[in-house]
């Protein structure tokens, strides 16, 4: 889920035509949940397969990176989480029990006939599983898509890919890729330019938004370990924060005190114990440095048979993701060698 930066974020908007033939680092296991809370049934559960196996995040994953690559020659590298880190067992337990009370909720919904509650509970209750990783791995690996395996956290993965200018940005939701010291985040990277609120039940218009990191210490008046500390004092998915201090108010304390080791004794008692953990989490996380960012020659026959024979996928809709990859693969921007 990440911190909350909004309030005191420094960005700009993104027109596609700036993004073309540009290489992203995506946060796959951010980019899957999006797919399961958007593309549902009537009652807000997700599509199945005539085996009861989930497929919406493959159908999101194919249908729109292929239209990324197709018409805008961006190039996503997929990058998907490892084991967490034990900083974030609090976290997990908590969205667990989450999920469960929406599923509960989404059941009695559904129950009374209310689909538009059991709409919005759906988007609260969805789980990632290994399974259904290792199927958005697959189709990848048939498109020939880059795919970076993390050691721990994915958007720390792919801050690290981008630091070392591998790829022009991290891409991903949430802001904490700009806190593991990637150099650009981009948001909201979608066409369709809407995304569901399941807590609000609504859809929200959306335009792609670009945070560097650079450019919002420097509004901040901050260094990159001091915006590590003012996510601590909020809140990060390794610790809870203090209750009371918001982004706005947490910027004020930095700015004053300087860092977390300087705070008054009635705040700084309210830091977690483990403080410098929590720090070393963020400014030098477990990376792995052994990735493949080649794009590889797309397997036609395999696509078909993994989405269409396999999990009954629409031919012509297939058709139309092989059309896509065909075009990326003729183009300037594809990277590939001619005979490939």
């Amino acid at each position: 889920m990440g911190f909350n930066l909004a309030p005191i974020i420094v960005k700009r908007r993104l027109t596609f035509e700036e993004l073309r033939g540009r290489t992203l680092a995506v946060d796959a296991n951010n980019l899957l949940y999006q797919f399961l809370s958007l593309i549902r049934s009537k009652d807000g559960s997700p599509l199945t397969d005539s085996q009861g196996r989930i497929t919406s995040h493959i159908i999101g994953l194919v249908m729109r990176s292929t239209r990324l690559m197709a018409e805008y020659g961006i190039r996503s590298v997929f990058v998907f989480d490892g084991k967490p880190s034990d900083l974030k067992h609090a976290t997990l337990a908590e969205r667990h029990r989450s999920r469960e009370k929406a599923r509960e909720e989404w059941k009695q919904a559904v129950g009374r006939g209310d689909y538009r509650t059991a709409w919005s509970r759906a988007g609260r209750m969805n789980s990632l599983t290994q399974d259904m990783q290792n199927d958005a791995k697959r189709v990848l690996e048939l498109l020939g898509i880059p795919i970076v395996q993390a050691t721990q956290e994915g958007e720390a993965q792919a801050a690290y890919i981008a630091a070392n200018g591998d790829v022009w940005a991290a891409n991903s939701r949430d802001y904490d890729s700009v806190l593991f010291g990637s150099p650009r985040l981009v948001r909201y990277l979608t066409i369709s330019g809407q995304e569901y609120l399941p807590s609000k039940g609504i859809s929200r218009p959306l335009t792609p938004e670009l945070i560097e990191l650079e450019r919002l210490l420097d509004s901040l008046g901050l260094t990159r370990e001091q915006l590590v500390d003012l996510a601590i004092l909020v809140g990060t998915d390794f610790n809870a924060g203090i209750q009371g201090v918001g982004p706005k108010k947490a910027l004020k304390l930095l700015r004053t005190h300087g860092d977390l080791d300087n705070l008054p004794q009635g705040l700084k008692e309210n830091l977690p114990v483990n403080l410098d953990e929590v720090r070393e989490a963020f400014l030098n996380p477990s990376v792995n440095h052994d990735y493949d960012l080649q794009f590889k020659r797309l397997d036609e026959q395999g696509l078909i048979q993994f989405l269409c024979n396999e999990r009954g996928f629409d031919h012509e809709r297939i058709s139309l993701v092989i059309n896509r990859m065909k075009r990326f693969h003729t183009s300037k921007h594809s990277g590939l060698s001619p005979w490939l």
